[in-house]
């Protein structure tokens, strides 16, 4: 890792973003790293915009906002219209499946079934976010995979933990060369 990595977490309000942020976190705080979360949403809170920002370094955070992102993950085709343009060149796109992927050719883009493996393979749509998390971390590595899923159990709803870590589960087999 450089001396800091800058991800965005966008979608719609209800789709559990600012919840992802917070977990990858405390994951980055439970590997011995500093960490930073910030958030964002509009004003009609579910379906409106939504964004999670997380900013990790082994070193001092001196600006808690992300100005330009390493790795930006969209799940709805109006966040990634929206905030496409702060991903740095050479950058991580992550989105679903169901997103049209922008026109630009200076950044990686990885289409994976977030939201479908949510809706068929678990049966819920709420987990997309843990999903994105375990895809998301298998293409950076920013945390070591035990910290994440420490992170998810320790912040998911009680009663769901065995979903969410199925959910992380599912999200890292979305990555080829991912290991559980």
């Amino acid at each position: 890792m450089s001396n800091q990595y800058e991800i965005r977490l966008s979608g719609s309000g209800g789709q559990g973003l600012i919840l992802a942020g917070i977990i990858l976190a405390e994951a980055a705080i439970e590997d011995g790293k500093n960490s930073v979360q910030s958030q964002s949403y509009g004003p009609e809170a579910r379906g409106g915009a939504s964004r999670s920002e997380v900013i990790i370094s082994n070193n001092e955070i001196y600006y808690p906002k992300v100005n330009e992102c390493d790795l930006m993950l969209a799940l709805t085709q109006l966040a990634c219209d929206k905030y496409v343009d702060t991903l740095k060149k050479g950058g991580t796109l992550v989105i679903d499946d169901t997103i049209n992927p922008p026109h630009r050719n200076d950044i990686d883009i990885i289409s994976i079934p977030i939201v479908g493996t949510a809706n068929e393979k678990l049966n819920k749509p709420m987990v997309a976010n843990i999903i994105a998390l375990g895809a998301i971390n298998c293409i950076s590595g920013i945390v070591s995979k035990e910290s994440l899923k420490n992170a998810v159990l320790s912040k998911v709803p009680r009663g769901t933990e065995l979903l969410n870590e199925k959910a992380l589960e599912e999200g890292m087999k979305l990555i080829n060369g991912c290991k559980e």
